[in-house]
């Protein structure tokens, strides 16, 4: 099974739209979607129209920060995106806020785990940036493999039998071998707003048969994005981000 993983789209069509293109002409089984769907971006409805209706062919999501956000009313994040998350509310039907409300903090799905950020219980958003992070979340689950997004920036981190720590810094279109004699953390980076200096977006493409994953990144307009960003009357920072993938 080719399983695609999707995190961070953040209100962003056209790297979503680039990145399931992409998936699909890879041969993707299942899509799973790894959290934070809206803020900071302009198409928070069509982004989540098109998750729901992935989910209801039998794609799996989990909840993000921001998408809790959005469903509960909260604010607790940097002003520029308090300010995404008001104008979002604004713009989200009684069934795409029920939709984000009902999403899990995690979905098990045999030995594979998925979550938007850290699966440790508290605080419940927690960076993976290092790998004392990596280790710290994978002595939080007994799942072989973890699958999360979060930090926007793509990772691999494995533990091995004798609890060795080895960290990779992914590179495109290369296929990792994930040896079950280790078990291993990965961050898939961001589809919607890529924070490592390159702007395309970013997703991860697990082969269950071959035991490998394989990171890719997928270019797509992103000026255009980046001038809705501006249309909505959104912070302009978020646009000058966007172009710069930081």
């Amino acid at each position: 099974m080719r399983i695609a993983l999707l995190a961070d789209i953040h209100a962003n069509r056209l790297a979503l739209e680039a990145c399931l293109a992409h998936a699909s002409s890879q041969g993707t089984d299942r899509l799973v979607f790894l959290g934070d769907y809206v803020g900071y971006g302009p198409q928070p409805s069509s982004v989540l129209d098109r998750i729901m209706a992935e989910t209801a062919r039998g794609a799996i999501a989990v909840a993000g920060n921001h998408d809790q956000s959005v469903a509960n009313d909260r604010d607790t994040m940097t002003p520029d995106a308090e300010t995404a998350m008001a104008w979002t509310r604004g713009q989200l039907g009684a069934e795409a806020r029920e939709f984000l409300a009902s999403l899990p903090l995690r979905f098990e799905d045999g030995a594979r785990l998925y979550v938007h950020a850290s699966p440790q219980t508290y605080p419940p958003w927690i960076y993976i940036r290092e790998g004392r992070d990596a280790r710290r979340a994978l002595e939080a689950s007994r799942a072989q493999m973890v699958f999360c997004g979060h930090t926007h920036l793509p990772a691999l981190h494995g533990i091995t039998a004798t609890g060795q720590l080895v960290s990779f810094d992914p590179v495109p279109s290369v296929p990792v071998p994930l040896p079950p004699h280790r078990r291993w953390l990965t961050v898939v980076g961001a589809v919607g707003q890529s924070r490592d200096g390159n702007p395309a977006a970013a997703y991860a493409l697990l082969d269950t048969t071959r035991s490998e994953i394989t990171h890719f990144r997928v270019p797509y307009d992103v000026q255009a994005t980046a001038t809705a960003i501006l249309e909505a009357g959104l912070p302009p920072t978020l646009a000058a981000r966007l172009r710069k993938g930081l």
